[in-house]
């Protein structure tokens, strides 16, 4: 079976973060996803973009319909975004409402890649597979699992994303 090409769009978050240690304040320089990448020994056809390096706390209307306009654009038809995760569920909603003819796989981490903790390496490898694997629309994947965009929340208490609906019988 044949890969096709992938687009990878970074917007920011944690995921590409860096620790200044001197103010201890965390910044953005550049994206880690081509470090990424070849660490993880991918051997898929990607194009990594850059459009944004900001915080998603920080994201406007504007910037969710930057990167709307460049899924729509573009001419691969798998997509991943690397993301904020305090504000995923919301560009998740706003691409799903629009995009129903490509895979679009959002996902990010909790913890700074450059941390050497970081879930941000797992949760790449896992959106990889997802967008390759599942039938045109929008989804986040986060620590192994994957969510429709609108039935997907991140659990602040418990530091996970859950499903939305699963979420709302538990309470």
């Amino acid at each position: 079976m044949g890969s096709e090409r992938i687009r990878i769009l970074a917007t920011g978050g944690t995921f590409d973060k860096e620790y200044d240690e001197l103010t201890g304040e965390l910044y953005f320089k550049d994206s880690h996803l081509r470090d990424m990448l070849r660490l993880g020994r991918c051997h898929l056809e990607v194009d990594v973009r850059t459009l944004m390096m900001i915080d998603s706390l920080q994201m406007t209307d504007d910037d969710r319909r930057m990167i709307l306009e460049h899924c729509q654009r573009c001419e691969e038809r798998r997509i991943v975004i690397t993301h904020g995760t305090d504000s995923m569920e919301q560009t998740a909603a706003v691409l799903g409402r629009a995009i129903s003819d490509k895979t679009v796989v959002l996902t990010g981490a909790m913890v700074p890649y450059t941390f050497g903790s970081s879930d941000g390496m797992f949760n790449l490898g896992t959106a990889l597979a997802f967008v390759q694997t599942l039938p045109p629309g929008v989804y986040v994947a986060m620590n192994g699992r994957v969510f429709l965009w609108h039935s997907v929340r991140k659990n602040r208490e418990r530091g996970v994303f859950e499903d939305a609906v699963d979420a709302r019988k538990q309470g």
